[in-house]
């Protein structure tokens, strides 16, 4: 029996009714959503598991193996919309789901499940969610990792978390990065994709500019990818790194896809789109300052992490989106020559494999 199958023992085949996964809609929450879809798809190999998702994270579960259909519906976050729980409620209740697994221990993420009728509703006590959810699960805060909370619900009941989860992936068709390189008038050759964003500001490395400066220097094709709020810095890089960079931010989730795809190495943040280019297999660097990356880096492995080493911070990782103490010295300690030395090697070493 294989490591994945040892997470939920024996498959359970003779259930076929359908699950349905109301997870995080954070870009990289989201993503690390797929190590849920893969314990269940072991769990229950005959029955089809459908996400929940809002219209930004959509596009990602067409590059997720496992998953049924993406459910999209966009709540809003500050008020309880009951015309819209309710509109939701029904769409779930004709679908005929067996099973809803709430990741968010929120009130809100346990209405339209409950509404719906769902059977079987599995999620962490919270809230006061009682009488919207029906299998409870206690011990959460217990549970050391974000990702353990979430697979954790879809194993059964007082089951031991495996020593290691199935990975997040996300597959991108060769024949469609071909098609968005020519669309966007790109060389085969490597590139490094640069993404600059992140929620919160603490999180943002502000290196970026001279990094594409020196990485354009050695001839590289450097692209910088983010959504629409990163347009002002993608041309502050453009700016700092001349013609051989190029901004490639946008409002369809789909292009930074490709984009990590396509790429040679990707630099990133602490963000979504760090995960986003380890679950497609792409050599990723993540730049951590504020926060862990026990708790926060892919599953998938990063070709390098790249931290402030040159001291020992008491406040670090503090978690918070804003520097309070010591002007952001665990991100401005990292030099852009240091990250540019890491990605040349990480092109050096991806090439080899490659050509082996």
């Amino acid at each position: 029996m294989n490591q994945d199958s040892q997470l939920s023992g024996r498959p359970d085949r003779s259930d076929t009714r359908p699950i349905l996964i109301v997870p995080y809609m954070w870009i990289g929450d989201f993503v690390r959503n797929h190590t849920v879809v893969r314990v269940l798809n072991e769990r229950w190999p005959n029955r089809p598991v459908d996400l929940l998702t809002t219209s930004l994270c959509a596009p990602l579960v067409d590059y997720m193996p496992g998953v049924r259909e993406a459910i999209v519906w966009d709540l809003p976050r500050g008020r309880l919309a009951v015309g819209r729980q309710l509109g939701l409620a029904k769409l779930l209740r004709e679908r005929n789901y067996g099973t809803a697994l709430v990741l968010p221990r929120t009130w809100k993420a346990a209405i339209a499940p409950a509404l719906a009728g769902i059977p079987e509703r599995v999620g962490f006590v919270g809230e006061f969610r009682f009488g919207l959810l029906n299998r409870w699960r206690w011990g959460e805060k217990k549970l050391p990792r974000f990702i353990d909370k979430n697979a954790a619900l879809a194993q059964p009941e007082g089951a031991p978390l495996p020593a290691e989860w199935p990975v997040p992936q996300l597959r991108a068709p060769a024949e469609d990065i071909v098609r968005w390189r020519q669309a966007n008038g790109l060389s085969a050759g490597a590139a490094v994709a640069l993404a600059p964003g992140s929620v919160g500001v603490s999180k943002r490395w502000t290196y970026y500019p001279e990094a594409a400066r020196l990485l354009a220097e050695r001839g590289l094709e450097v692209w910088v990818v983010g959504g629409p709020g990163e347009k002002g810095l993608a041309q502050e890089i453009v700016a700092a790194g001349g013609a051989g960079v190029r901004d490639l931010t946008g409002n369809d989730l789909r292009n930074g896809v490709l984009a990590m795809a396509a790429a040679g190495v990707a630099i990133s943040n602490d963000s979504g789109l760090m995960h986003i280019a380890a679950a497609l297999g792409t050599p990723t660097m993540g730049i951590f300052g504020p926060t862990s990356p026990y708790l926060w880096a892919p599953l998938n492995g990063l070709a390098a992490t790249v931290v402030q080493d040159r001291s020992v911070l008491s406040c670090q990782p503090c978690q918070s989106t804003i520097c309070k103490m010591n002007d952001h010295r665990c991100m401005r300690d990292i030099a852009a020559s240091e990250v540019v030395e890491i990605a040349q090697r990480v092109l050096r070493e991806a090439g080899a494999r490659a050509s082996t």
